[in-house]
Formats: structure tokens, C-alpha cells, sequence
């Protein structure tokens, strides 16, 4: 029985140095992998990091920088927001990283990997995301989007509406006063009836153009020229018409 005993006590601590190689090899390879460096970022990534961008909302009217980086963070790259972007903005705050999904959605989440926002690209420079209580968000390249809009402030005065190359044909008062949900618009004596017929009484901007609207709710929408102080009907017909800044 004795010789039993010390047969057994001897494999079983023969089976535990025979483990010792085994666990260190396990534990080497573990290590290995949890310092293995992160994925290389991607072309794309590389592109947006080398980029000037804009983040806003649909009208422009709520807008700030951001910047994307390829520098690492928790939850994929850092991305950094103008020091303004958290007061227009409010759920920035949330945004601790970016990323590129496997189905080519510019990601950007929080610190917990959770998505806060999914852009999906409309356009070449182009992305946008559905945001409960914002409506549709952009960001899109800076160089390609402009100036911003102008402001109602900055568009009030007196405009003559020329037809062709012609003189004017009618002068309107654009005030900045509210009328119904848009802006009291004055139509002076001696208009040509063409203005007449169509009648007036209201404008507004919407994503950059100028609309002058009727009581019947139809309405001329006017693109801004090269120069500020122009605007021209569209689509464009055989004749152009133009507002001119008085």
C-alpha cells in the first residue's frame, strides 16, 4: 500500500511541473494580445482626419466646428467639437469617440462604446444623422458648405424685381416684421402686372433662399448671385428675374 501511495503522490507532482510550461505559455500569449497595438485607421478615416468639418443642423442656423482625429480613445478615435458645440448642442457632452462602421456609417459614440449618433454619407463630403428633438444633422466639409445664411436683419430693405435685363419693374418692401409665420412683405405703387397678379404679402428664408409668398400660398423662391445684393428666381425660366437690393 505504501508503494501504492508513493506512486500516486510522485504523478501528481510530475502532472504539476508539467503544467508550469503550459499556463506560462498561456499567460505569454494573453499578454501579447492585450498590448497588441490598435488597427491601423483606415484610408478613409485618414481623410476625414486631414479635413476641415462643419456639424449643424438642417437650416445652418445652429452650427460649430468639429475635428476629427485618428489619435486613439476608448471607444474608437478622438473627435473633438468647437468649445461652442456644447451650448449649441447640449448632447456633445456624450461624444467621446468615432469611428467608421463595418456598413460605412460615420459613428460617433460615447465612452461606453454606445452609438450617440449614425451618419450615414448622402453625398461626396456629406453626412447625415436623425436626432430626437433636432431633426436631421449634418456634417459636412467646410470648404464646400459657404457662407452661412443671412439673417432676416440682413436681407430687410427696399429690392427691385427686374425681368430680363431691363429696369425694374417693381419695388418691394421687404420689412423685418412679423406677418403670420413669416415676414410683412409691401408691394409700391406702379408695379407691373406681373407682380401684381401674383400679389405678394409675405417672405422669408429657408436654407439660404429668399421666398416671397402670397395669400393663396403659393410662392417665388430666389437663389443668392455671385453678389450679395442680388438674388435670382429659380428654377430659372427663359427670362431671369432678379431682386436687386435698392
Amino acid at each position: 500500500m505504501a508503494g501504492n501511495e508513493e506512486g500516486v503522490t510522485m504523478r501528481q507532482t510530475l502532472c504539476r511541473y508539467a503544467l508550469v510550461p503550459i499556463v506560462a505559455i498561456a499567460a505569454f500569449h494573453c499578454g501579447t494580445a492585450a498590448a497588441a497595438p490598435p488597427t491601423a485607421p483606415s484610408e478613409a478615416a485618414k481623410a476625414m482626419a486631414e479635413g476641415d468639418w462643419e456639424f449643424s443642423n438642417a437650416d445652418r442656423d445652429k452650427r460649430c466646428a468639429i475635428t476629427f482625429t485618428t489619435n486613439p480613445a476608448p471607444s474608437g478615435m478622438k473627435v473633438e467639437f468647437d468649445k461652442e458645440c456644447a451650448n449649441i448642442f447640449p448632447f456633445v457632452k456624450e461624444i467621446a469617440a468615432w469611428s467608421f462602421s463595418s456598413n460605412d456609417f460615420l459613428r460617433m459614440v460615447d465612452a461606453k462604446g454606445k452609438p450617440v449618433l449614425e451618419f450615414t454619407e448622402v453625398e461626396a463630403g456629406l453626412y447625415e444623422a436623425p436626432r430626437p428633438g433636432e431633426g436631421i444633422l449634418f456634417v459636412q466639409a467646410a470648404a464646400a458648405v459657404g457662407p452661412p445664411p443671412r439673417e432676416p436683419e440682413q436681407i430687410a430693405g427696399d429690392w427691385g424685381l427686374v425681368r430680363g435685363s431691363g429696369k425694374p419693374i417693381c419695388t418691394l418692401t421687404l420689412a423685418n416684421r412679423p406677418a403670420a409665420n413669416d415676414l410683412e412683405l409691401i408691394v409700391k405703387p406702379g408695379c407691373d402686372a406681373f407682380v401684381t397678379q401674383f400679389a405678394p404679402t409675405s417672405w422669408q428664408m429657408d436654407r439660404g433662399e429668399l421666398i416671397l409668398k402670397n395669400a393663396r400660398n403659393q410662392a417665388w423662391r430666389f437663389a443668392e448671385g455671385d453678389n450679395s445684393n442680388t438674388f435670382e428666381r429659380v428654377p430659372e425660366g427663359p427670362q431671369p428675374i432678379l431682386l436687386i437690393k435698392q
